[in-house]
């Protein structure tokens, strides 16, 4: 027998976060978050995302062994600004057994159809900052701490559940050494001279804060035009700014300004702390925080996390600035790697940019969709 249970304590959050602990214990590829990390974006007084969604943490158990968790989200902006009668589901990972799948889902059901909501899509967040898709290629690769890893079966029970897919989502790597100064140094100067342009390099993240909520504005603007963007809000740029800025290497944010210092483009890029992350397997402490600040310094990998560049300026090259200030930094730091986050297959516009670094793609993953 199937018992569904809401995980709406402190001591029950905490067995549904740590479940995918004990269900990838041991895998190679799999990247264990952080818990504390994730007990602050569920607790619904710290974790801004409450302001405009709601959200309930469930947990399957079978023979009184956990078998299974899901998130049932419902981000209102996107319901009631874009008319998108949706309910999400996310954070979902469960044992190969079909019938615990659809015990978990029925909870997202119950609440879709509760708020009179259409249809169903996920895996995904509360907002486009956070994790998204179940993977569907790719999985003797390593995770990494901006995505999911989940087994190959988890596909598989979604569609024998009448689900279609909804979004495609590619991640494409490529070696640094396929990084040709040539191909866009040039071009960078006579853009800069063209549009008035300059970049804006950093040492000191404090140094970064002052710009921080135009570099979340030039983001919404960016992607607005994207069908699964929901805008972040002045409340969650605070947080995320408190969050994540401090924790990223400053030289490893780049801003493009104009003649009146408005920003049109930025980029951020993260170290991988995959490696870091799987040995302090879940805690900061003992030595958790040790590894992490080791792979912030010393990591040969990078992550392309975020770039956006204002509508007005795209397909002028202003990329082109951002790759030069990338390439000195990254020549300086001996970067190896170059790994992008999932972006959606149909967005043309940022797989062009990249088309002179010969990317392969290495993983694919997917949202899917039901209707109620």
């Amino acid at each position: 027998m199937i018992t569904i249970i809401e995980a709406n304590t402190k001591e029950l959050l905490k067995e549904y976060i740590k479940f995918p602990f004990s269900l990838y214990k041991n895998h190679p590829y799999w990247v264990p978050p952080l818990i504390q990390d994730d007990l602050e974006t569920f607790d619904k007084t710290k974790n801004p995302a409450f302001h405009s969604a709601e959200a309930y943490f469930y947990i399957a158990y079978k023979d009184n062994k956990i078998v299974g968790r899901i998130a049932a989200i419902i981000n209102w902006d996107e319901v009631n600004d874009q008319q998108k009668k949706k309910v999400r589901f996310g954070w979902w990972d469960v044992i190969d057994d079909i019938e615990v799948t659809k015990a978990l889902l029925e909870k997202v059901y119950e609440l879709g159809r509760k708020n009179n909501l259409e249809y169903v899509e996920g895996p995904m967040g509360f907002s486009n900052l956070d994790k998204v898709g179940v993977l569907t290629e790719g999985f003797d690769e390593m995770g990494s701490m901006i995505t999911w890893y989940n087994y190959p079966y988890y596909k598989y029970h979604l569609e024998q559940l009448g689900y279609i897919k909804e979004k495609e989502y590619l991640e494409n790597k490529f070696p640094f050494s396929n990084v040709k100064p040539e191909f866009f140094f040039k071009i960078q100067e006579l853009i800069k001279k063209r549009y008035q342009l300059k970049p804006l390099n950093f040492t000191k993240t404090k140094d970064i804060m002052p710009y921080v909520d135009e570099m979340f504005d030039v983001f919404n603007e960016s992607y607005a035009s994207l069908s699964s963007f929901v805008a972040i809000t002045d409340v969650q740029k605070e947080y995320f700014k408190k969050k994540y800025i401090s924790f990223i290497n400053p030289e490893y944010i780049k801003f493009v300004l104009d003649k009146d210092n408005k920003m049109v483009a930025f980029s951020i890029v993260m170290p991988s702390f995959s490696e870091a992350l799987k040995k302090a397997n879940g805690k900061l402490f003992p030595f958790g925080f040790y590894h992490l600040l080791k792979a912030k310094r010393e990591s040969k990998d990078v992550l392309f996390y975020l770039i956006g560049v204002l509508p007005e300026y795209q397909n002028k090259g202003v990329t082109a600035i951002i790759f030069n200030e990338c390439y000195n930094t990254f020549t300086e730091k001996g970067i190896k790697n170059c790994i992008r986050t999932p972006e959606l297959e149909d967005n043309t516009a940022i797989h062009q940019i990249w088309k002179h670094f010969d990317p392969v793609t290495f993983r694919r993953r997917r949202t899917y969709k039901i209707d109620l």
